[in-house]
Formats: C-alpha cells, structure tokens, sequence
C-alpha cells in the first residue's frame, strides 16, 4: 500500500511540475471564483460623448510601408494608419498597417476639431476593400496621433490605439471654459490668461471624458485653478503635477488702462 501511493504521489509531481506554481496549486485546491468586475460608466454631473458624433471609421488593411506607398495611397483618397496593441497607455505591439478613408478622417476632425477627434473612441472595422460587408476585424480605438499638412490642413496619416476595457490609456482632455460670464474678476475688467488647453489623464477607455469643464464662475483678479481643481471621474488619473496652473485671472492690461484714462 505504501509503494503505490509513492508511485501515485510521483507520477502526480512529474505532472505538476511542468506548471507554475499557482497552477499547480490551482490543480490540487478547490477551484476559486473570479469576482465579477462591474464596467464603469459615466457619473451624473460629468461630461460624456455625445451620441450624434458615433461613428465607424472604415479601413483596409496595407502590406507595406514606406513614402512612395504612402504618397500612393494619399493619391487614391486614403490615408496611410496603424493601429497599436496599448502597452504603456500610449505606445505599444500588436501593429496593424491600414489604410482609412481621407473624407471620412477630414469631416470627423473638421466637425470635431483636432483636439476632441484625439480624445473620442471610435468603432474601427477593417474589410478586405471599402467595398465589401466582410469585416476581418472589428475593435474599439483612440486616435493618438494626426498629421496633417502644414500648409493645406491635409490628412497625412493617422495612429490609432485599440481600446478595451481592461486597457489604461494616456488621453489629453480638453478644457472647456464657463462661467466666464459671471466671473467676479473678468466683471471688474480683468482679463483670463489660459495656460492650458487640454490636461494629461491616465484613463479607463469606458469612461474618457469628452472634455472637461472648467468652472470660471468664483474666480476673482489673482485667483487661479490649477490640474488638481478640475473635476472628473474619479476612476481617472492626473499624471501632470497637479499644482500646475490651468488658467488666472490677471489685473487689466496696461493698454487697457490707458484707454480708460
């Protein structure tokens, strides 16, 4: 009796041993269940995506890389794109080459504008030609990078980032201003010095803010809000320090006061 249990106990240890170990313990123990992770949503009071502006940007898939092919592919109406697996939230694997369609990138950033068109996801489907209704991937992606022309406002080419749930990624928000009208030191003549016009935030892809409000409306002359004054959704990270201004109220102007002279 005791031979054979040796015997059992090492052919299961030759078993094991070709896992780690957590599989094997995983193996011996009583399976253990993963809890179910809710998906985060939109809180009430924060800014979301507007559902007018969904789309789905079509692409198709390109072999090569490299000027003369990207030069052809802008002569045909498409633009050369990649689409990146996200590693560090902003950079990473997993390349796609594609190509998109110029009008349809040209009207999204031109209803958008460039920098809320950089902080949107998008559906992404690639098919074997514009054409066809077989879809060889489908996944949810952020733009991360767009060239345009100096000199025409033409899309050269795009970077897209896929963008699951369980991802991380580097987002420059928007700022969009109120209260400005109310504003006790703008009232008093003073004018508003913007220092920056998007914030840097780690984020969950399911709750990326459109933009973001910035409250104008308590802000007397010498008043200022910085990064850490902003309100978001507290799933989402400030990774730029957060006593960096965003914008001040200044005293008037010298020109000003010599006008009212």
């Amino acid at each position: 009796m005791l031979i054979q249990r040796t015997l059992v106990a090492r052919a299961l240890h030759q078993r094991l041993r070709h896992f780690s170990h957590s599989a094997a313990a995983a193996i011996l123990q009583d399976p253990i269940e993963t809890p179910t992770v809710q998906p985060l949503t939109y809180l009430p009071g924060f800014p979301r995506p507007d559902p007018r502006y969904a789309e789905t940007i079509f692409a198709v898939p390109r072999d090569k890389s490299g000027k003369n092919i990207s030069a052809k592919e802008r002569k045909s109406g498409r633009v050369p794109s990649i689409v990146f697996e996200q590693e560090d939230g902003q950079y990473g694997g997993n390349k796609r080459l594609i190509s998109v369609q110029n009008n349809q990138i040209k009207k999204l950033v031109k209803l958008l504008g460039r920098t809320f068109f950089l902080s949107r996801l998008f559906d992404l489907e690639v098919r074997p030609d514009f054409e066809s209704d077989d879809v060889i991937e489908k996944v949810r992606v952020l733009p991360r990078l767009l060239h345009l022309h100096a000199g025409t406002d033409a899309v050269l080419n795009v970077t897209f980032i896929r963008a699951p749930s369980s991802a991380l990624l580097k987002v420059d928000v928007p700022l969009v201003l109120r209260g400005d009208d109310v504003s006790p030191g703008l009232k008093k003549g003073a004018y508003l010095n913007l220092i920056k016009r998007t914030v840097k935030y780690l984020c969950p892809p399911d709750v990326i803010p459109p933009y973001i409000d910035v409250d104008l409306s308590e802000l007397d002359v010498g008043q200022k809000l910085t990064m850490g004054d902003l309100k978001v959704h507290p799933a989402l990270k400030l990774i730029q320090p957060p006593e960096q201004p965003v914008c001040k109220i200044m005293g008037a102007r010298v020109s000003d006061q010599k006008k009212s002279k």
